[in-house]
């Protein structure tokens, strides 16, 4: 497969919100737990994605989309920090990559575009929140992100259980420093 990824604007993400809307729904229903619960109606996901183009606009939120051919296969934002004592931080949100895209490195490279990215915009701090034990640790791990705790019964599965949360953070950029062990 061979993917190409793109930053959208919001005209561009409006343009393709049935692609993001599907890629969402699809994710859902495999079982991931990125903040919605099962079954998610179509109607819901593009609801949802429409309200991400103001952020986008407004420079909150950056989206990339990642393509096969016509159709998305994958996506990752990151959220930006409003606040003035957190501007040096970002939340990396809605890591997504199509089930027919899987273990061909989409989310790797996904989860590298987002950190290059906040480089770019000066972010010296990213974090994340992920269901514990789920597949998204392997990665999150294998790619230099440090453990910073668990939350029990943080968020419902798809499947409505509540389950714990992992949260992550990675530091990048300017001043990054390896701890000590």
């Amino acid at each position: 497969m061979r993917t190409r990824t793109e930053r959208l604007d919001a005209p561009q993400l409006l343009a393709v919100l049935d692609e993001l809307a599907d890629l969402l729904t699809h994710t859902v229903h495999d079982g991931a737990s990125v903040g919605f619960l099962a079954p998610l109606d179509r109607a819901e996901a593009v609801a949802w994605w429409r309200e991400r183009a103001d952020a986008v606009s407004a420079g909150r939120l950056a989206v990339w989309a990642a393509w096969d051919g016509e159709r998305v296969v994958g996506t990752v934002s990151l959220a930006f920090a409003d606040k003035p004592n957190s501007r040096h931080r970002a939340e990396l949100v809605k890591l997504m990559v199509h089930r027919d895209a899987r273990g061909q490195g989409l989310g790797r490279g996904l989860l590298t575009v987002a950190e290059d990215a906040a480089v770019a915009a000066g972010i010296t701090l990213l974090h994340l929140d992920t269901e514990t034990d789920s597949t998204a640790e392997r990665l999150y791990d294998s790619a230099g992100w440090t453990r910073a705790g668990t939350i029990p019964d943080y968020a419902a599965s798809p499947a409505g259980v509540l389950r714990p949360t992992r949260l992550y953070y990675k530091r990048v950029g300017a001043g990054v420093h390896t701890p000590t062990r």
